[in-house]
């Protein structure tokens, strides 16, 4: 169901204001659209019971009231029944509202819930680059601000401007009946306040989406500065992280003034256009009065007319700041659906396959650690087993076109070798990682990555990235028991296989002493854990994966010397018989390579073994001696 959701909201353009109410109210389409229209006909009889109970005071006055004036017994049987017949219809107005807002308030929540799913499955399609260009902070606005900011018009805006539609169309049709005159006096001024609402909505616009634009900016500021707090108060930031936020907060300030002007000006307007109607049709209505061309019962029916139509136009001018809020956000939102996913024209899969005779049999078994890749071949597939040969072969890269970061890279590595990395910082060391895992995409004309001889564009990005596992420098672990975070690197492993991979990593040792062992729930990101900690279950977690492939990215660079060496011994015995690339600045981790190369500018300076490049006595050499240091 999602996928044809997805396909159908994508019709309607978001960047103009039909397309974007349209695309909004297609989300109550998919699961809400019974409730919603019996909500809208809950909002059609409460108004219906407005238009009704002001019109009964017509008869009222004029049957029951004036004839009986002057009398000494009056017969108020007819006043009781009308005054009953008033009173079950404000009940049922009553109840109708409360219905009506019980139901909006169930489509409003559902359908905002259905757009995160909707925006956080679209997200997890998106390239690397989208993240690598926006704070945390302006990414999660989208799920916060952008989308809460569009409930007020699905849970008050419209149900207003449905009440307000009927009640004029309601309150006109018996107006006429009432007067005609008084009656092209009142839609003479509903004329006025309509263009009024219409041009100051034109205008107010490009404010509104400016306003979101902002409040995004804030947010990612504040985020950003939030989680660096410690660096911050370490280098005595305080005042200069005050004054990049007063920046953002002052272009938020006037965002915010010039919208809440436009916002501010229509009630007034209408407001004072709404009582010089009503002072009007009393003047001219009290004349006919006296001159008998109307009676006094019409009158104070008339009069409630024109309170009543005002004031769903006021209650829709309350709800102009509201609506186009909620317009300006849901443009954002849906822009953002629009933008182009990651792209996969990859048919090559990774399968767990072993050799039955001169067959391969697939398997979903964990303990088969063969692995092939599964290449159709018209309507069969033949395989190809996994070795885990990765060449880059005349790679050019930049991430943009004012900067190449590779400049015609051409490296390989064979089954089972562990290759090295050592460059300054901006060498494009972790852009070749990058690059294996197609995080990024190289042009067609730029070089190519192969894997066991496959153009990795040929096999499909899952199964790409299932045969590499990665860790990195920073560690991301996730709220949870120490177990659901290694089994994060795969989410069917047993209990005895999670243990095991710590065992291996040499992380189980530092687990049992945790208060509840393996079942400890680590809070926001591990930080009841020290950072060798933390990297000890990132390891673990890469470890349980069991991949053909990996590539460790500064893995060690932030632990002490004592557990640097635990996980040595635990790395050692998990890149046996795999492929493994490692970036690191610490020269003494990589002497055991059986390449390591060096990167200088986007191109590599030299390339052999620790010992070869020693007596090459080059750039490697300086390094390792202390002669140069890694910039």
């Amino acid at each position: 169901m999602a996928n044809t959701k997805y396909r159908d909201i994508r019709t309607s353009r978001a960047n103009d204001v039909l397309g974007t109410i349209k695309r909004t109210f297609s989300y109550i389409g998919i699961h809400y659209k019974g409730r919603f229209i019996l909500a809208i006909i809950f909002i059609l009889l409460s108004s219906l019971a407005g238009v009704v109970s002001s019109y009964l005071f017509t008869p009222i006055i004029n049957d029951h009231i004036i004839p009986h004036i002057g009398e000494t017994n009056p017969d108020l049987s007819g006043f009781v029944n009308m005054i009953a017949i008033l009173i079950v219809v404000y009940v049922i107005g009553v109840i109708s509202s409360y219905v009506f807002q019980k139901l909006i308030s169930i489509v409003s929540t559902g359908m905002l819930d259905d757009m995160r799913q909707d925006l956080f499955r679209i997200m997890e399609k998106m390239p690397v680059r989208f993240f690598d260009r926006r704070t945390h902070g302006e990414v999660m606005n989208y799920y916060t601000n952008d989308i809460d900011t569009i409930r007020p018009m699905i849970a008050d805006g419209f149900p207003t401007l449905v009440t307000t539609v009927f009640t004029l169309v309601s309150c006109f049709a018996l107006m006429f009946t009432l007067n005609v005159k008084l009656t092209f006096i009142v839609l003479a001024a509903l004329a006025v306040m309509l263009v009024v609402t219409f041009a100051l909505a034109k205008s107010s616009r490009k404010t509104f989406a400016d306003l979101q634009r902002q409040v995004s900016n804030i947010n990612g500021y504040t985020q950003e500065m939030f989680s660096g707090q410690k660096v911050i108060k370490v280098f005595n930031h305080e005042k200069a992280t005050l004054d990049g936020f007063m920046v953002f907060n002052d272009s938020l300030y006037e965002a915010a003034v010039r919208t809440n002007a436009y916002a501010s000006m229509l009630m007034p307007i209408n407001g004072n256009l709404s009582y010089i109607t009503y002072a009007v049709v009393a003047v001219i209505g009290g004349g006919m009065v006296i001159k008998q061309e109307l009676s006094i019962g019409a009158l104070a029916s008339f009069l409630l007319y024109v309170r009543q139509f005002a004031g769903p136009i006021s209650n829709l001018s309350q709800q102009f700041n509201g609506i186009m809020m909620s317009l300006a956000g849901a443009e954002r939102v849906f822009n953002l659906m629009e933008s182009d996913p990651e792209s996969d024209e990859g048919q090559i899969r990774l399968v767990r396959a072993y050799r039955d005779g001169d067959n391969w049999v697939e398997s979903n078994d964990s303990k088969v650690h063969n692995w092939a890749w599964k290449i159709p071949v018209g309507d069969e597939f033949k395989y190809l087993e996994l070795q885990g040969d990765v060449r880059l072969n005349h790679v050019t890269f930049s991430y943009n076109p004012n900067k190449v970061i590779l400049k015609d890279v051409s490296l390989y590595a064979k089954p089972g070798q562990k290759i090295a990395f050592v460059g300054s910082t901006g060498a494009g060391k972790t852009t070749i990682t990058n690059l294996l895992n197609r995080f990024y995409d190289i042009d067609d004309d730029k070089g190519n990555i192969t894997f066991d001889g496959i153009p990795i564009k040929e096999i499909k990005k899952d199964d790409l990235r299932s045969s590499i596992g990665m860790v990195l420098q920073d560690t991301n672990l996730f709220s949870g028991t120490v177990m659901d975070n290694i089994r994060y690197g795969r989410l069917d492993a047993t209990d005895e296989e999670c243990i095991a991979a710590a065992k291996r990593c040499n992380a189980d040792s530092f687990i049992s002493r945790l208060p509840n062992g393996y079942n400890t729930v680590l809070s926001a990101n591990g930080s009841n854990l020290s950072q060798g900690q933390r990297q000890l279950l990132n390891i673990a977690r890469c470890a349980v994966m069991d991949p053909p492939v990996m590539i460790l990215d500064e893995a060690t660079s932030s632990i002490d010397t004592h557990t640097e060496k635990l996980i040595e011994k635990g790395m050692d015995e998990l890149m046996k018989g795999r492929t493994t690339f490692v970036i690191a600045h610490r020269l003494s981790t990589v002497r055991n390579s059986n390449a390591i190369i060096v990167l200088e500018h986007g191109e590599i300076v030299e390339r052999g073994d620790h010992n070869q490049l020693l007596e090459q006595k080059g750039r490697y050499y300086k390094l390792y001696t202390g002669k140069a240091e890694l910039d």
